[in-house]
């Protein structure tokens, strides 16, 4: 649960691995005191590269220690009759006989593609529930057009294909299943090989890149995103979609150097992420911008107020955070994220009002996000314990059940 302390978390796992907290400290490299307090509840949250460092010692995926993330609360139940689905639609029966095509006819690749942005778009609204209704009758779909038609339909299918299967891949990052979205994943980027698009290859690389971060292999999603970045601008930074894709490799490189604990790297790729988000507006912009990476001058502001955050640099977030102007195509995921980051910089600073305020943006465009959500919970109680409780907070507190 998402209410679970996460020194709670931490003590269980360090048990479970029979390590002494000077133990883990010393495998992970972090202070025996980082350790102690998250332990005793005197602090309760951390650093995203001490969590991805205390990870490493337990010999842990990041999620076991962060809890579960925004999409599904765990109940330790099995999967429910919709992910079963999902996960058959991406990993089709082994040694099945064939299935005759049928419905070919009422199928066509304009009318997938809309499927797709619409998928994206319940992905990023975080309606998992929605999307895992809807995504195994697009992986049907895209399956079928894969396999009919001329040389130039196929291969147009199968980028329907790739895509379909990286937004699986997502969706299952989302609900905590990182090995699936690691079977999506490798099949979309077989579908890559053998579609017409030349930037999906890369783009499912981004997506494989963000699955390794959070199973804390910080060295190969650092060089899988810096090699496919490499290829990309070599190629295709001519377009607004190249650019696109470039870029959003670029901030996944940097994040990684920032969970790597090397924030002056991470700022430079990020500023010249920045500069190159600007390019964007002398270009013509994609056919089918949803089915592109999520990269503009927008979302390099968030993600940089997000580095900021976890680095314990909350002046610098919130000066970042002052100019941000979001485009009209920045997803709702990224405004929430935002809403948090700005939470907990105000009350790094100190700055309970400022927190609360901001948290109340987020409880309205976002609840069942923010319910499930370990670092709002973390916030919220660490004001709640804190020496001033402003108005508003206690209705916070209630909502996420954290209040005395």
């Amino acid at each position: 649960m998402a209410t679970a302390h996460l020194g709670d978390r931490l003590a269980r796992l360090r048990r479970l691995a029979d390590l002494t907290q000077e133990g883990l400290a010393e495998r992970s490299g972090v202070s025996a005191d980082v350790v102690r307090k998250l332990e005793q509840h005197r602090t309760h949250s951390a650093r995203l590269p001490t969590l991805h460092a205390l990870a490493k010692g337990l010999g842990v995926e990041l999620t076991a220690l962060l809890g579960d993330p925004p999409g599904v609360p765990s109940s330790g139940d099995a999967d429910p009759p919709q992910l079963v689905a999902v996960r058959r639609a991406i990993v089709p029966p082994l040694f099945a006989p064939p299935v005759e095509p049928t419905g070919v006819e009422q199928l066509s690749l304009p009318l997938l593609r809309a499927e797709l942005a619409d998928g994206w778009t319940l992905y990023h609204a975080a309606d998992f529930g929605r999307l895992m209704e809807v995504l195994p009758g697009i992986i049907g779909d895209a399956r079928l057009l894969a396999a009919v038609g001329n040389a130039d339909q196929r291969a147009s299918g199968q980028a329907a294909l790739g895509k379909a299967l990286q937004l699986g891949g997502h969706l299952a990052i989302r609900l905590g299943k990182t090995d699936l979205a690691l079977s999506a994943l490798e099949r979309a980027n077989t579908a890559a090989e053998q579609s017409s698009d030349a930037l999906l290859g890369p783009m499912v690389s981004n997506s494989v890149a963000w699955a390794y971060q959070r199973q804390a292999r910080l060295d190969d999603a650092r060089n899988l995103a810096v090699h496919a970045a490499d290829v990309v601008e070599r190629k295709h930074t001519g377009t607004a979609q190249g650019v696109r894709v470039w870029g959003g490799l670029l901030m996944s490189a940097a994040t990684t150097y920032a969970r790597s604990d090397d924030y002056a790297t991470a700022k430079a790729m990020m500023l010249e992420a920045e500069r190159a988000a600007g390019r964007l507006a002398r270009l013509p912009p994609p056919v089918d911008g949803k089915l592109v990476s999520v990269f503009s001058r927008s979302s390099v502001r968030i993600e940089r107020v997000r580095l900021a955050v976890q680095h314990e640099r909350p002046e610098e977030a919130l000066a970042l955070a002052r100019g941000i102007r979001l485009s009209r195509d920045t997803p709702s995921s990224w405004r929430t994220w935002l809403l948090l980051d700005v939470a907990r910089a105000h009350a790094d600073t100190g700055d309970a009002a400022g927190a609360v305020r901001a948290l109340q943006g987020l409880r309205r465009v976002a609840p069942g996000w923010m319910r499930h959500h370990t670092l709002a919970v973390a916030v919220v109680t660490d004001l709640w314990n804190g020496p001033t409780r402003p108005p508003g907070l206690r209705r916070l507190a209630e909502f996420l059940g954290v209040a005395n």
